[in-house]
């Protein structure tokens, strides 16, 4: 059984490959049962390198091909093979399963704390917590001593972000290194950035030698994504930092600011495009930055990475490495990425993983374009330049070079404007193909003094906030047709453009960003993913400063502190609350911790009412998953949902090939598995309820010794929900009590449309109100 599936699987991969080329490419080789243990390195290269000879024509030539051996992130090597030598050494009845190395992995891309609840103007020091004890980070002495692995672009050491002034030794429980390398030595590290290594060689079987002009090998970081989702996460609090222009000025600061931090670069610069497309990172790299994070002594792992699309546990590198992370109770916390608003998008989909959509903060930036008529229109700008007078207003359409095709013409593209029509002009371009600042690039190349970008009716109300090189400021689909409007009924349009400004406690707030990727889990629709939101939308961290503020060729700029959106930006806000649990709860396994900020997440808005969308309709848990994190809350739960290492691997039975199931030589597979329903989560989706179907969960107590929770619902619509027991009456902490909760149709709404609907169960105390969403799809 186990040799069919990894066959078939191989050649699903393989077939298109075998025949067609003789090259070697770098392919990971798999074994099931993890049998490492105690083994040195170099012990477990022995082994592989005896795996290659037996399909290599030399040892030199076996030893050449080796790039990695894995001991703890998963049981296996990465090498350089022909088709012949994968097909040779899949037919090993050891090897489970050979996938090629690929850069199918990008990265996904201040106020944000003090929004949810941890003060950042005065150091946290002056929020209380409900049952009345000392404030979430200072009862956690700001993550002091807990360890946060960051896999990303790299870190640029010098921002203030890092400093160690003020910070202890460096925990004894470290086992890192601070790996030198270009424009990066040993006194790069310090009290806050203990640990610093970089992974290269599977991007450069791909690429070749990284290109120095375009990235440093080393763990410096040339890109900037690296950089602000470290400072994110723990961050020291540095006072007055502020974007380009003096947006968003104030207190930086990581959520956890004393906690370590253990740099992992994984992820280089694609040759001869530019930074604004992103970077990519090969599998086979960061599973070895993941062996190495896991042996270093890291406590979280943060990574802001992950696929456009999808993939399968078996497939998916980080997911693999992240089963083998839990099993040493290190929790690893993912972006969910920024496919959306596309249903069935999100990347990071393994229950033992955390995976983070992104929503907005109550700070907004905007800026407006006055018309001579009196209409003022306003849309997002961080732009602080600004128009003293009115100049003549066009639309890009009509002041482009006569061979520019019609249904281009609107859009700014490089090259597209014509001088002669543009100079001394404010353009209105429209929103669609084209990166958007470049849009505004190409105005000034073109002469205009000033920039509008209008939404197209795809992009309807969703602003996205950009440091344009001109006056500017960004319009929705509806202002759009206001000023094209505006142009066409007069013979002479004129306008000018004020200069940005911040605009704080802005409502409402939080609303889901218009890029988060979205359920249902393609993977396991039995797991709703994802699991929670965070702040992922303009948020003001460190920046690298080898890179400008957009990232684009022309742009020249240099900052110590950028704006950047993405989930991306989302992960690393629960990587830093994580982090301050962990102090305070250092024994919590990574399910617990899990389920305290799943539990605890808010629903509402600071209006009052459900979170939003981009466009103002109602989300749902398909994007935002439990609720937008509460880190004050989840640090004191009253129940939790728990799961174990040996849960996962049960659970895998039913959800994943013979090959995930065989990580242990001590677990076996019952010949019966149970249905993944039956895993702990804090929550639950059912794709096709046709019958009653029952779910069963267990709470573990850790708040008042003796309580009494009652079970309260609110079902998908055409749905009926019941739970079994209804009451929980707990005598002790760390008791557990099991319930079912049993979901069927209602038969009184035939014909509706089938969709997924949503919902919530609860177990309230009257001092803890535990909360789980729910989604159910009805045919």
């Amino acid at each position: 059984m186990k040799t069919t599936i990894a066959c078939f699987f191989l050649l699903l991969i393989l077939v298109p490959l075998l025949g067609t080329s003789v090259d070697k490419k770098v392919y990971i080789v798999y074994f099931g049962q993890h049998v490492n243990g105690e083994k040195a390195l170099h012990e477990i290269e022995k082994f592989h390198l005896s795996y290659l000879h037996s399909v290599k024509e030399s040892e030199e030539d076996a030893r050449s091909s080796l790039l990695y051996s894995y001991k703890h992130s998963i049981n296996g090597f990465a090498a350089k093979l022909t088709p012949d030598e994968v097909s040779k050494l899949s037919e090993k009845e050891e090897v489970l399963s050979v996938f090629p190395s690929h850069g199918m992995y990008s990265g996904h891309t201040s106020r944000s704390w003090e929004f949810v609840g941890l003060d950042e103007e005065d150091g946290y020091s002056s929020r209380k917590l409900k049952n009345g004890g000392e404030n979430l980070a200072l009862r956690a002495k700001y993550g002091k001593d807990v360890i946060i692995g960051v896999m990303d672009s790299g870190v640029w050491p010098e921002s203030p972000s890092f400093s160690d002034q003020g910070m202890d030794p460096i925990p004894k429980s470290w086992r890192g290194i601070c790996q030198e390398g270009v424009a990066f030595n040993s006194s790069n590290c310090n009290r806050k950035i203990i640990g610093a290594r970089y992974y290269v060689k599977g991007f450069e079987a791909e690429y070749g030698t990284v290109n120095p002009t375009e990235d440093f090998l080393s763990p410096r970081d040339a890109d900037g994504h690296g950089t602000h989702t470290a400072s994110t996460a723990a961050g020291r609090q540095v006072s007055d930092a502020a974007a380009l222009g003096g947006f968003a000025k104030g207190t930086a600061s990581g959520g956890a600011p004393l906690a370590r931090l253990s740099i992992y670069k994984a992820c280089w610069a694609i040759p001869n495009e530019p930074k604004a497309d992103g970077n990519t990172c090969f599998n086979s790299d960061m599973l070895a930055a993941l062996d190495d994070a896991i042996a270093d002594g890291v406590d979280i792992i943060s990574v802001s990475i992950g696929t456009d699309e999808p993939l399968s546990f078996e497939n998916d590198v980080i997911g693999l490495a992240a089963l083998e992370a839990s099993k040493r109770n290190i929790l690893v916390v993912c972006s969910a990425g920024n496919s959306g608003p596309d249903p069935g998008t999100l990347s990071n989909p393994a229950p033992w993983i955390i995976t983070v959509g992104a929503s907005s903060v109550d700070r907004a930036f905007s800026a407006s374009v006055k018309l001579r008529n009196g209409l003022s229109l306003q849309g997002p700008s961080i732009t602080p330049n600004k128009l003293k007078k009115m100049y003549p207003l066009v639309y890009a359409g009509d002041v482009v070079d006569p061979g520019v095709a019609r249904n281009l013409t609107g859009q700014c593209f490089p090259g597209s404007l014509d001088p002669t029509k543009v100079k001394g002009k404010i353009v209105v371009c429209m929103r669609g193909d084209g990166l958007r600042v470049a849009k505004g690039l190409e105005v000034k190349r073109a002469g205009g003094v000033g920039f509008v970008l209008a939404n197209d009716e795809f992009y309807g109300d969703d602003m996205q906030y950009d440091p344009h090189f001109l006056p500017a400021t960004t319009l929705s689909y509806d202002d759009g047709i206001k000023i094209l409007e505006y142009i066409y009924s007069t013979k002479n349009p004129m306008a000018k453009i004020n200069a940005g400004k911040t605009k704080l406690n802005y409502k409402p707030a939080p609303f889901m960003a218009e890029f988060t990727s979205r359920g249902p889990n393609v993977v396991d629709p039995y797991i709703l993913k994802p699991d929670i939101t965070a702040p992922g939308h303009n948020i003001l961290a460190a920046w690298s400063e080898a890179s400008s503020p957009t990232k684009l060729p022309l742009d020249h700029r240099s900052v110590k502190y950028n704006l950047e959106s993405g989930t991306s930006m989302a992960c690393p806000h629960i990587s830093g609350a994580a982090a301050l649990l962990k102090a305070i709860h250092p024994h919590w396994s990574v399910a617990a911790i899990k389920s305290a900020l799943m539990t605890t997440a808010a629903i509402t808005n600071n209006l009052g009412n459900p979170i939003t969308d981009s466009y103002g309709y109602d989300a749902n848990p398909f994007q935002f998953g439990s609720g937008h994190f509460q880190p004050t809350k989840a640090v004191d739960p009253g129940l939790i949902y728990d799961a174990t290492y040996h849960d996962y691997l049960l659970y895998l039975c039913a959800a994943g090939p013979d090959a995930l199931v065989e990580l242990s030589s001590t677990f076996k597979c019952p010949a019966n598995p149970p249905s993944t329903l039956t895993l702990n989560y804090p929550s639950f989706a059912i794709p096709n309820l046709n019958t009653p179907v029952t779910v069963t969960r267990t709470v573990t107590n850790i708040g008042r010794p003796k309580s009494t929770y009652l079970f309260f619902v609110e079902p998908p619509l055409g749905v009926v929900v019941e739970a079994t027991p209804s009451i929980l009456r707990f005598k002790r902490i760390g008791e557990k009590l099991s319930f079912n909760i049993t979901v069927y149709p209602r038969n009184d709404l035939s014909g509706e449309n089938s969709e997924y609907g949503f919902g919530w169960y609860s177990w309230d105390d009257g001092l803890y109100h535990v909360r789980s969403p729910m989604a159910v799809y009805l045919p």
